[in-house]
């Protein structure tokens, strides 16, 4: 039950502290939608999604205005088009086309699912997919793109670490016109979840139902804010304080979620309980780091206190809500964090210290900028770096690296929005090339053999 007490204080965390449901997003399944010809496949993808997401704009407005909560995208997700467009033989960039008119029409932020799941080799349609994925993200506004690389269970594919170091590099270029806008819209995971309502990596899972709502909250402003009130509290009583604020977060999540669920008439899914920063004053991970008693992000202990705020955010969220998934914990992307863009420029925070904090975040390294002119190998290397972080530790690590083409340190690329803007970050100068191109398999470590 809900006192006048909470709903003032949930007034205020809206009102000061920049606290929102990040997005709503509908799950749908495109099994059904299979088909040799992929004219009639793409058809069938188009209206499948306008006919299950017809309402979904406007419920998510509707919950909105009723509770005065900020719900700052409207989300799909769809079933791996690789596995969709394997029937069809050819190049799938007509499936992103279909994807991306239903979006618009549908009236979503963004949809996602041009992905494959690749851990332990390639199989039909696969290749044709991941290939395709540079002029997909070219030709579309609202799609994004994922690939599966690796996992605990199968190791690591380096055969497709090293493709996709080449479609990051070819995914800018062919969109230097938008700031190279492409590779924000691709991710490169190891131990992907079916579940997740976060983009770019977003997509429904085989194992999912054929339509449901997931939702994704955010609120870093709130818990820097319940921070501030307790400067002398030791690291116990800083663990407590950011494990109730995350329970008042996700009790409105599952508030809105539920509700949508009920008024879409399909299955409510999970709560990503994620505290995922925006360029906003006040909305930053990096800043609660520094609550917590950092001089800067990036800094000696860096890593210590973020792996307390993610334990602490994810134990919180489990109290309020049974339905927590998705990923659940703290992003850390660079251009999305205006305390992270801070503690980059400053030099302070470097590839190799963000490399060290996603072993106990929710993803990896993200929202990265690099010089335009970085090889391919190096950007596989970086990938495979991330999966075996994710690989070891059975733990979902992604990698979004963004080639700045013409531009190299010092310089920076701005999107604006959610996305914000990135410093160029400098990277090794020497090669991972003779590792890369070895090819084949890098094997499931020992402790992946739990049955």
């Amino acid at each position: 039950m809900l006192n006048a007490y909470d709903i003032l204080e949930t007034i205020r965390m809206i009102q000061d502290e920049c606290l929102d449901i990040r997005t709503i997003t509908m799950g749908i399944s495109l099994l059904d939608c299979i088909d040799c010809d992929i004219d009639v496949a793409c058809e069938k993808v188009y209206n499948k999604i306008t006919r299950c997401a017809k309402d979904l704009v406007r419920v998510a407005d509707d919950i909105s205005k009723e509770y005065g909560i900020p719900i700052i995208n409207k989300r799909i997700s769809v079933t791996p088009i690789a596995i969709v467009s394997a029937a069809c033989k050819c190049s799938p960039v007509k499936f992103a086309l279909a994807m991306d008119k239903a979006a618009k029409a549908v009236g979503v932020d963004l949809i996602g699912g041009y992905s494959a799941l690749v851990p332990k080799g390639f199989s039909a349609g696969d290749i044709e997919l991941i290939n395709s994925i540079p002029e997909a993200l070219k030709l579309t506004d609202k799609v994004c793109s994922s690939v599966n690389i690796g996992s605990t269970k199968t190791g690591i594919n380096l055969d497709a670490c090293k493709m996709m170091g080449r479609i990051v590099k070819e995914c800018a270029e062919a969109t230097v016109d938008k700031a190279c806008f492409g590779a924000a819209k691709l991710v490169v995971f190891c131990n992907a979840v079916e579940d997740n309502p976060f983009m770019a990596g977003a997509f429904h899972g085989v194992g999912e139902p054929d339509v449901m709502i997931n939702v994704g909250v955010s609120g870093p402003g709130v818990v820097r804010s319940a921070l501030s009130k307790y400067p002398d509290a030791n690291i116990t009583e800083i663990s407590d304080i950011i494990k109730k604020t995350s329970y008042k977060i996700t009790r409105i999540g599952q508030l809105v979620g539920v509700t949508a669920s009920e008024r879409l008439g399909v299955p409510f899914g999970i709560v990503d309980l994620s505290l995922a920063p925006t360029p906003a004053v006040g909305d930053s991970v990096a800043h609660i780091l520094e609550e917590i008693g950092l001089e800067r992000c990036g800094t000696h202990g860096t890593t210590a206190a973020l792996a307390l705020l993610n334990d602490a955010v994810k134990k919180g969220g489990v109290m309020a809500c049974s339905r927590i998934g998705g990923l659940s914990g703290a992003f850390i992307p660079v251009s999305e964090d205006s305390g992270m863009i801070d503690a980059a420029k400053s030099g302070c925070l470097t590839i190799e210290k963000l490399e060290a904090m996603t072993a106990v975040c929710s993803v990896g390294l993200d929202m990265i900028v690099v010089p335009g002119d970085t090889e391919a190998d190096t950007i596989s290397a970086i990938i495979a770096d991330e999966a075996a972080i994710g690989m070891v530790n059975t733990k979902t690590t992604a990698v979004r690296i963004i080639p700045a083409i013409g531009k190299n340190v010092g310089d920076e690329l701005d999107w604006g929005g959610l996305f914000g803007c990135g410093p160029v970050m400098p990277l090794k100068k020497e090669s991972p090339s003779k590792f890369i191109n070895r090819g084949g398999q890098i094997p499931a470590p020992l402790h992946s053999l739990k049955n």
